[in-house]
């Protein structure tokens, strides 16, 4: 099954948002099965790229990132593998503190356990929210 992910990179020129497919072996159930297998393929491609370890940037990936402020060339010079079950239960945990929410088409999932139907080419969109510091006068 491919669900596509909603996904604004960041320093990219252009107010665009793309929509990048995930392929899972079932149709998740619920949101926590969502989430959780979400996090499993992001956990694998992060370990690929760390084992995979040389990088090589287009003139427009350059360009993309001077306007930041940072070069970054992707390798992941780290020796520690990520745990795929902390990984898992950090991002429901953030879910659950109400650091992001989760989108099915127009629709917001809202409970982690409740039943819910996916179909293939679906497009989820995870949103996380930013806390704004200070006081207020």
């Amino acid at each position: 099954m491919h669900l596509y992910m909603n996904m604004k990179q960041l320093g990219k020129r252009k107010n665009t948002v793309d929509k990048v497919p995930f392929a899972y072996d079932k149709a998740p159930a619920s949101l926590r099965e969502l989430i959780t297998e979400t996090v499993k393929i992001c956990v694998a491609d992060y370990i690929a790229r760390m084992d995979k370890g040389d990088a090589v940037l287009t003139g427009e990936q350059i360009d993309d990132m001077a306007e930041i402020g940072k070069i970054a060339f992707g390798i992941l010079y780290g020796e520690k593998k990520p745990d795929v079950d902390d990984a898992v239960e950090t991002a429901i945990k953030g879910y659950d503190d109400g650091l992001f929410r989760v989108f099915c088409g127009t629709e917001e999932l809202t409970e982690l356990d409740r039943e819910e139907d996916f179909n293939d080419g679906d497009e989820i969109t995870f949103i996380r929210l930013t806390m704004l510091a200070g006081r207020m006068w």
